[in-house]
């Protein structure tokens, strides 16, 4: 079974960081966590705000607890709230329901992990997700 090791993680960081250096974005957070929901990697620029970790981490783990992106679970907090309520109380809270949780895959479509990033607007934590995930030669699965 392939896996996201830790130098695979930190290139994904890299490339986040670097995505959001060109662009002129606020201080992002990213957390790297395995199929499992185990935290790989986690870094967060000089100025990222408190709680980040918590909001990193809550996006890539609502992504895996569904097997969807999170911009997914945004959608569906807005059509069936109760859904999301539901989810957040079965998993402690954990889940933060918004873009920025992108579901990490093979090639050949094996889940590996999930990426949560943090501190811009969601489009653009979702978008630097997807760079770093595309740059390590993976597949990034948004929702």
């Amino acid at each position: 079974m392939p896996q996201l090791t830790l130098d695979l993680a930190n290139g994904i960081i890299a490339v986040a960081f670097a995505t959001a250096a060109k662009a002129g974005m606020k201080p992002l957070s990213v957390a790297v966590l395995d199929a499992g929901g185990h935290l790989v990697a986690f870094q967060k620029q000089d100025g990222s705000s408190m709680l980040r970790f918590e909001i990193a981490s809550g996006k890539a783990y609502g992504a895996l607890a569904v097997g969807m992106g999170s911009r997914w679970l945004n959608n569906t907090a807005i059509e069936r709230p109760h859904f999301i309520e539901g989810l957040s109380a079965v998993s402690g809270g954990r889940i933060v329901p918004v873009p920025g949780g992108v579901l990490v895959r093979t090639v050949g479509g094996d889940l590996v992990g999930a990426v949560g990033i943090t501190g811009d607007t969601s489009d653009n934590d979702e978008a630097c997700a997807v760079a770093g995930i595309v740059a390590a030669g993976l597949v990034a699965d948004a929702g």
